[in-house]
């Protein structure tokens, strides 16, 4: 990987933590998550007159993905009633790299040189590490569930992009398109699930989902044109740094606790993106 996508791919990451710092602080999660998809979603639409249409390859990948993010904010949201973000976040994101190592191999018959691997290993280690051992009480049996479900949906939309934006040959484009059919599409359920009142909840909140969802936005827009350039499995490991970034924001400005065994997992994290990337 190119030191290049490399620092894109941390960037990535700090954003990533902040959109979903804001799941935590809102008080109906699903909502909050729905909201931050359409905020991202408005501000794609207005970019969409400066992009090309994604060719007739990348569109059943943008609605398949629209289709599998539903998925991941509503067991994410859920998750987030069990446990705080120090834990939920790493269970969650820590989880999916290994299913995106294993499915990349089957489906993109990209196989990672053994360093890269062991780094993998090592970082994944230390988010469990982090969210098993670290977190504020004992995992339960519905965090585990609710995270695990996340992960598995996250595993399954970062393979679909990554196929659908290598498919349209401009991952900008595909992008935004993406982003603008899962803003319209969270927009119809939420309104089929709550009717129209939702729209006054949603109202006094407006600041708030454009800042996440232009977040969640460039995070994920980042990682899609990183994939179209070095490895899936590889970007999807880099990516989960995040944790690191959720720590930090979870202690610093949500008053979570940060028990020393989180401060070693931090490290242990460290150390395999330093082996991922010097191998």
């Amino acid at each position: 990987m190119p030191t290049s996508v490399f620092v894109m791919v941390i960037a990535s990451a700090a954003l990533h933590a902040g959109w979903n710092a804001l799941l935590k602080i809102g008080l109906d999660r699903f909502l909050t998550a729905s909201l931050i998809q359409i905020g991202a979603g408005a501000i794609a639409l207005l970019a969409l007159p400066f992009v090309p249409v994604p060719n007739a390859a990348a569109w059943p990948w943008i609605v398949l993905s629209a289709l599998l993010h539903i998925g991941y904010n509503v067991f994410l949201s859920r998750a987030y009633q069990y446990g705080d973000l120090g834990q939920v976040y790493p269970l969650s994101r820590g989880s999916s790299p290994l299913l995106v190592a294993g499915l990349s191999v089957l489906l993109l018959g990209e196989l990672l040189p053994g360093g890269q691997l062991f780094g993998l290993a090592v970082l994944v280690a230390g988010i469990w590490l982090m969210a098993v051992r670290g977190g504020s009480g004992k995992a339960s049996r519905g965090l585990l569930l609710c995270a695990l479900m996340t992960a598995l949906f996250i595993a399954s939309y970062t393979l679909a992009d990554a196929s659908g934006a290598r498919a349209n040959g401009d991952p900008l484009s595909y992008s935004l398109w993406l982003f603008a059919v899962n803003g319209l599409v969270m927009a119809l359920v939420i309104l089929g699930q709550r009717g129209p009142r939702v729209v006054r909840e949603l109202g006094p909140h407006w600041r708030a989902g454009l800042v996440g969802g232009g977040m969640s936005m460039l995070a994920y827009t980042i990682v899609i044109w990183a994939m179209t350039q070095a490895p899936v499995a590889l970007v999807s490991a880099l990516r989960e740094t995040s944790v690191v970034f959720a720590l930090l924001i979870g202690r610093l400005w949500l008053g979570e606790s940060l028990p020393p065994i989180r401060l070693l997992a931090c490290l242990i994290i460290l150390a395999g993106v330093a082996l991922m990337k010097l191998a």
